[in-house]
Formats: structure tokens, C-alpha cells, sequence
């Protein structure tokens, strides 16, 4: 498959419009936060080597964020936190990620390109994209962006709870990890409603 381009920002450069791309990362695992960002890239942005940060080895991903935080009109975060994922569920929890991270960009983007099959409840005109961090050069920054902040805080839970060793499996739910969790139970990030979690 083709990298992803900047096709989705060009109609809305065209027409006058500054979009944000939206994505997230940590729906999957058995421990810590989901973590969403926004970015807003500048028209005829020159970054031409973003692409979906799970295709990206994590060397590469700090490497290009650098070059995104340069050149981005504006990025920023939203986290939502394991006790709050096991109250609402990760998919709430994913989509109010989203918006905060969206609210928290320091100017008002005027279109979103979501990843994804759902809307977010922003009254900002929105188009979610199916795959879009592999098809959407703003959405796959945004993927990157909400990776490598997943991973450093993955990282610092990891010295908190290196039994679990989440500096190597970010909280997926890998052999390794399981087997720690039957071995330890869970600890106070593990997602408690999650399967793998849920019977300790």
C-alpha cells in the first residue's frame, strides 16, 4: 500500500479550510490509558515520510514527531486513564480523547479527519476515515503523536511495575504479559473490565 498523502488537506486548503487530523492509540491493550492528538499541518506541508505509526519502529516515530513539532501549526494530546476506560468503555473512552485533544489544540482547526468510523461530539465539520493513518498525512501525524506519548508513559508505569515489563509490550495483551498478570494479578493500571484482566 501507498504511504499516505495530503490529499484529504488539499480539497480543504483549496476551499479554504484548515483541518486537524485526529487519531488514537491504546484501544487494544490490558493496561493504561488510551491516548489521542490532534495536529494541524501547515498548507503544502514538505513532511513526506509520515506514515501509520504501527508500520514505524519506534526509533523512527521519536525521529519524525521531531520533524512534526516544527513544522505543525498546532498538535496536542488527550489522555483518558485506565479507572476512567473501565467506567465508560474504551470506546467512549477513545472518542473523549479524541475531543480533548481537539479542545486542548491552541487554535480551532476548522474541519477534523478522524481515524476511524466514528464522529466525535465537537461542533467542528468532521469526515472519519476508515484506515485514515495510512491514507491521511494529518491523521497518521496525529497517529504518531498519540503513540510515542503512549509509549513514554507506558515507559514510566514500567518502573513502577517492571514485573509486568510494560517497557516491552506497552500493555497488549502479549504471552508474556498475560502470564505476568496470572502470575502478579493485576496491577492499579490494568483495565479491570478487560478479558485477561477481568476474572482476577
Amino acid at each position: 500500500m501507498s504511504p499516505p498523502d495530503y490529499s484529504f488537506e488539499e480539497k480543504l486548503w483549496i476551499a479554504g479550510k484548515l483541518p486537524a487530523g485526529v487519531d488514537e492509540a491504546g484501544r487494544g491493550p490490558l493496561a493504561g490509558p488510551v491516548v489521542a492528538a490532534a495536529v494541524i499541518l501547515p498548507k503544502e506541508c514538505t513532511l513526506n515520510n509520515l506514515d501509520d505509526s504501527k508500520k514505524l519502529a519506534p526509533e523512527k516515530r521519536v525521529i519524525i514527531l521531531e520533524q512534526i513539532s516544527e513544522f505543525a501549526i498546532s498538535t496536542s494530546v488527550g489522555i483518558i486513564y485506565s479507572d476512567l476506560i473501565d467506567k465508560i468503555n474504551i470506546l467512549r473512552a477513545a472518542i473523549l480523547a479524541m475531543e480533548k485533544a481537539v479542545k486542548h489544540l491552541e487554535k480551532t482547526p476548522d474541519f477534523l479527519l478522524i481515524d476511524g468510523n466514528f464522529r466525535i461530539s465537537i461542533p467542528i465539520p468532521q469526515e472519519p476515515i476508515v484506515k485514515g493513518d495510512s491514507k491521511c498525512c494529518s491523521i497518521a501525524a496525529a497517529s504518531i503523536l498519540a503513540k510515542v506519548t503512549r509509549d513514554k508513559i507506558m515507559n514510566y508505569y514500567h518502573s513502577l511495575y517492571p514485573e509486568y515489563n510494560f517497557r516491552k509490550h506497552k500493555g497488549y495483551p502479549t504471552k508474556e504479559h498475560l502470564e505476568a498478570i496470572r502470575r502478579f494479578g493485576p496491577s492499579p493500571i490494568h483495565r479491570k473490565t478487560f478479558r485477561g484482566v477481568l476474572k482476577f
